[in-house]
């Protein structure tokens, strides 16, 4: 199913209805919808033929029950097929939240909670987290230490263009300074 969705999708315009898709499109999609017919009507003859462990009752009853919110992607192109993306995205927080020193205390899981939604907005527009940190920082530090006066400039939605470009690049090397000792 993954490389049929993966053939359909990259035939597919976006700008189109259904309808109006390339028969490249159309053929992917005829073929994408008959592989997920299969799909069902195995489950569903496995189900009456019977024989089957409790396990594997409860795992083919489970896909009937969830069926149409498992094939959505089918009529859906812009559906992903699963979450993989946000399961990644999540992957971070998720291994790191009894290993990170002190986040029993609510304050730091506040931080640390503001600081991933950060990171993963600074990721989600693209830029270099790294290359964006140190020029945030050294701006506070430019302005005694404080916040700078206008932080559009580190807000990816309102930077400059110009600006977004060359935070998605790694800092310059003369600005990585020497190793830490560790």
């Amino acid at each position: 199913l993954y490389a049929l969705n993966g053939q359909r999708r990259a035939v597919w315009d976006e700008s189109l209805l259904p309808g109006e898709q390339a028969p490249a499109f159309q053929s992917c999609q005829l073929a994408l919808e008959q592989a997920v017919q299969a799909m069902a009507e195995r489950r569903d003859q496995q189900l009456v033929t019977g024989g089957l462990h409790g396990a594997q009752r409860d795992v083919l009853n489970s896909l009937v029950n969830h069926w149409p919110g498992l094939t959505v992607f089918v009529d859906h192109p812009v559906v992903p097929m699963d979450n993989n993306v946000a399961e990644r995205r999540m992957r971070n927080p998720g291994m790191g939240r009894k290993n990170y020193y002190g986040s029993g205390s609510q304050w730091s899981a506040a931080l640390a909670a503001a600081m991933f939604s950060l990171f993963q907005t600074v990721l989600l527009w693209g830029l270099n987290p790294y290359h964006w940190l140190y020029r945030y920082l050294e701006a506070c530090a430019e302005n005694g230490g404080q916040v700078p006066d206008n932080i559009d400039a580190f807000i990816p939605w309102t930077m400059e263009e110009e600006r977004r470009e060359s935070l998605k690049k790694p800092l310059p090397p003369r600005l990585t300074g020497p190793p830490i000792p560790g």
